[in-house]
């Protein structure tokens, strides 16, 4: 009788189908709840990383910028018309095109010329990204025109669901800094740059007022000794003893 008994204790050993049951719901919902834990960790990780690796492409792309305006050369060139003009010349962006600047800056080593470059930045549109693409060519010289020559080289600065537009700015005759969408034909460069970028989403300026300075005011065959008195009029007229600008990008 001994035996029996402990046979039958024996056998009703183990777990019932319900408390299998609930341990197999129990480790579903702490699978799951890792699961989701473990997503949210690698989203937020993702959306920091991208957000550190457009930060840094964005000042790479002010710091490209920055040295393109700074080495802006003054020189002539022919317009359309034939008539001389400083070989700079930008319009904002509006309903008929996109933004552009194109002007003549110093040759670089690293673009395998020290010839003058012609510079051309241009905003152009694919759906809802908007690109600012820079392009380079060399000058040929001031019998040139802009319609002559095709830059070549694109490179995109800046890309993203962004307003990106250019205005350019001088000092006036009394002092005060005066701000325009386009330069074309003028006799002198404007002697800062403005670059706005806008988010679509948030509508903040990425950049705030943060200027490009433009330090050219002479051309340069104006360090000749016989051309200083000529000169003098061309540098009088394109500078002023305003001061500058609180916010700079040099």
């Amino acid at each position: 009788m001994k035996i029996q008994r402990n046979r039958t204790r024996v056998g009703c050993d183990g777990f019932t189908l319900i408390e299998v049951l609930a341990a197999l719901a129990i480790a579903s919902v702490i699978i799951m709840a890792s699961a989701a834990l473990i997503h949210n960790v690698a989203l937020f990780f993702d959306r920091g990383t991208r957000g550190v690796t457009e930060a840094e492409r964005l000042m790479l792309a002010v710091e490209r910028l920055a040295g393109d305006f700074s080495s802006t050369r003054f020189v002539s060139r022919r317009t359309e018309a034939g008539a001389a003009a400083a070989a700079f010349a930008g319009e904002s962006a509006s309903g008929e095109g996109p933004a552009r600047i194109v002007f003549v800056g110093a040759g670089r080593a690293a673009s395998g010329s020290l010839d003058d470059d012609l510079i051309s930045l241009m905003v152009e549109q694919d759906g809802e990204i908007s690109r600012l693409v820079r392009r380079r060519a060399t000058w040929p010289g001031p019998r040139a025109r802009f319609e002559d020559v095709t830059p070549q080289d694109p490179v995109v600065l800046i890309e993203g669901k962004l307003d990106i537009s250019f205005v350019f700015g001088r000092f006036a005759p009394d002092g005060a800094l005066a701000w325009q969408a386009n330069w074309a034909g003028e006799g002198v460069l404007p002697q800062y740059v403005r670059l706005n970028l806008r988010d679509r989403t948030t509508g903040a300026n990425l950049l705030g007022e943060a200027d490009f300075v433009i330090r050219a005011n002479a051309p340069a065959a104006c360090g000749q000794a016989d051309a200083v008195v000529a000169c003098l009029s061309v540098a009088t007229s394109a500078t002023s003893t305003a001061p500058e600008p609180k916010r700079q990008v040099r």
